[in-house]
């Protein structure tokens, strides 16, 4: 790493500390650059507003979920296996108290800049990585998804649900073994509405 990416990392991990204590309108550059040991004109060498700070952290964050996801489709893994796989790949994020924290920080300033909210919600390929796997396989008869998209939303949603939205409101990080259970029992009442055995007998119904 050279000496100008080491101060750009510093200076990144002082801004999350400073928007995490005082919020996006409370942070300084000035206390920014205090924790980050640089001078401020080195911050502003980097970033040049708090604005494209606070952009760039929103990308620190996708960067994370979008690395989590970063998980090949395995055709001969059973399908419950490859759910489970897929739901451990949200999963992971959520027993990270890092990535907690700093989910928190973001979502809070989100809620109050809309166009924050829509330029996070574009670095992020995790829906399209789930729709994906629905889509793969329901071509392949594992599931039986009309539409891979909602099936998507709605296996994300029922883990979200229980494990993120809870947690982040209240700053708490839930337990592996709790994480644990709300994905199996995602996968089990997922695969009761598109599992391929469940979707044929409800038809014969």
């Amino acid at each position: 790493m050279s000496v100008s990416d080491k101060k750009k990392k510093q200076i990144i991990e002082a801004a999350i500390a400073e928007f995490q204590e005082k919020g996006y309108a409370g942070a300084s550059m000035d206390r920014i650059s205090e924790r980050a040991q640089v001078s401020k004109r080195t911050v502003y060498n980097h970033f040049d507003s708090k604005d494209t700070l606070f952009r760039a952290i929103n990308q620190c964050l996708a960067d994370q979920v979008n690395s989590a996801l970063e998980i090949p489709y395995d055709p001969d893994l059973p399908i419950r296996d490859a759910l489970l796989r897929l739901g451990w790949a949200e999963g992971e994020l959520m027993v990270n108290p890092c990535f907690m924290g700093l989910a928190r920080m973001v979502m809070s300033e989100t809620i109050r800049d809309p166009e924050l909210a829509d330029d996070m919600d574009k670095r992020m390929t995790k829906l399209s990585v789930f729709t994906e796997f629905m889509d793969r396989a329901t071509r392949e008869g594992k599931l039986a998804a009309e539409d891979p998209a909602v099936a998507a939303q709605q296996f994300l949603g029922l883990i979200k649900a229980r494990c993120f939205f809870p947690n982040i409101h209240i700053g708490r990080v839930p337990e592996r073994e709790e994480v644990a259970k709300i994905i199996d029992e995602t996968v089990d009442m997922f695969l009761a509405r598109y599992g391929v055995s469940a979707t044929a007998k409800n038809a014969a119904e």
